[in-house]
């Protein structure tokens, strides 16, 4: 899926244009127990409720591609017959309406779901999408629509204890100490079949996490038994760790920084261009970056073949997956500096009199703690 198509799934989830009849799920607690079934029609529902559950299903259609948003990919195999996909397809093709088909899909998460011992609420919905057509001008037309898109949506929120606070209650006419248990964001969720093409894609399965780094991959396995895919800090680790491995000695701050420089503005222009297609770069790209300072010509090639490895062949990275776009730090055991990416080049490193330091202008303007000081020479 591309974001344009996230986009206009997640423009969905709002009173006035889902075809969302009925919320289901479930209150689980620590000791892994359903404490409360959920099966309420959303039109009996006040706007105010009714409108809370559709934003909690729609936050698991946030955040960024590649990131916390992840492509499932089943295989030929798992499609024609396996477990996983049928109780899947199950739940779309009921609406969701089976009691036994949900309950079997709420046993199988609760009992590999880990979650440290907190309370959750699971929650799914099923909604027909009538897709309309789109003009020359990329705009949806309301004149018909060529395909229904049916998708379920279901999302885990942590249920956290709220800080005791003195309530009145009026069927009692009193006021009394009292906690409340407050519903947070989702954690995780996910959207089946994907909806690539504007069209129903039962190979794929769109997965959320709040926490790029945190992809809870024992639900991946126990729901959709798929090899998990890299966190964005595991790629970022496995990148770092081919460029060091293959670099050794090399690996400057010249290197590191033109590199960061480059995928730095290739996502800007990618946000500028409003492309709809996720940004991607190849090892090959990166390659030639370290061409350009002047890496040797064996050490590129081990840096192709460490990524090879690690990544697999010919794979497409995500540059955000990669940096953080948005500083540029530099570390020592007792000190850090960071800076804005666009003054990057500020930062030196030098040997002076057999000992490394890392320099930065000082400029006009010297703070420390909040104190402005003067450098003296």
């Amino acid at each position: 899926m591309n974001q344009k198509e996230v986009s206009e799934l997640r423009r969905r989830w709002r009173l006035e244009k889902n075809a969302v009849s009925r919320i289901y799920g479930c209150f689980v607690n620590g000791n892994r127990e359903i404490v409360s079934d959920l099966d309420e029609s959303l039109g009996r529902m006040s706007e105010e409720e009714a409108d809370k559950y559709l934003s909690l299903l729609k936050k698991s259609l946030s955040g960024a591609l590649g990131k916390n948003l992840i492509d499932i990919v089943f295989s030929t195999q798992q499609v024609q017959d396996s477990e996983e996909h049928r109780l899947l397809s199950a739940l779309r093709s009921s609406a969701l309406k089976d009691g036994e088909v949900r309950n079997h899909f709420y046993r199988k998460v609760i009992d590999s779901l880990d979650m440290g011992g907190d309370s959750y609420l699971l929650l799914m919905a099923c909604d027909a999408y009538d897709i309309p057509r789109r003009g020359k001008d990329d705009e949806l037309l309301d004149d018909g629509s060529e395909n229904v898109f049916s998708y379920i949506l279901c999302c885990i929120c942590p249920v956290k204890q709220g800080k005791p606070v003195l309530g009145y209650f009026p069927g009692d006419n009193e006021f009394h100490y009292t906690a409340s248990h407050v519903v947070s964001p989702p954690e995780l969720g996910f959207l089946f079949p994907a909806f690539d093409d504007r069209a129903a894609n039962i190979y794929n399965a769109l997965f959320y996490s709040r926490k790029p780094d945190e992809l809870h991959q024992e639900f991946i396995d126990a729901v959709f038994h798929t090899e998990p895919p890299m966190s964005a800090a595991e790629q970022r680790e496995a990148f770092q760790e081919a460029l060091s491995q293959a670099l050794g000695d090399t690996c400057s701050m010249e290197v590191v920084r033109s590199i960061h420089e480059r995928l730095t503005d290739q996502i800007a222009q990618h946000k500028e261009s409003k492309a709809v297609e996720p940004l991607c770069v190849t090892v090959g790209e990166i390659g030639a970056v370290l061409g350009d300072c002047g890496v040797a010509q064996e050490q590129i090639e081990a840096f192709r073949a460490n990524c090879e490895e690690r990544f697999g062949a010919g794979a497409a990275l995500s540059p955000a997956n990669l940096i953080d776009a948005g500083k540029f730090e530099v570390k020592t055991t007792h000190a850090s500096v960071s800076v804005s990416p666009d003054c990057s080049y500020l930062v030196e490193t030098r040997v002076i009199d057999g000992k490394q330091y890392i320099l930065v202008p000082a400029g006009e303007n010297v703070e420390i703690n909040g104190q402005t000081v003067q450098i003296l020479p």
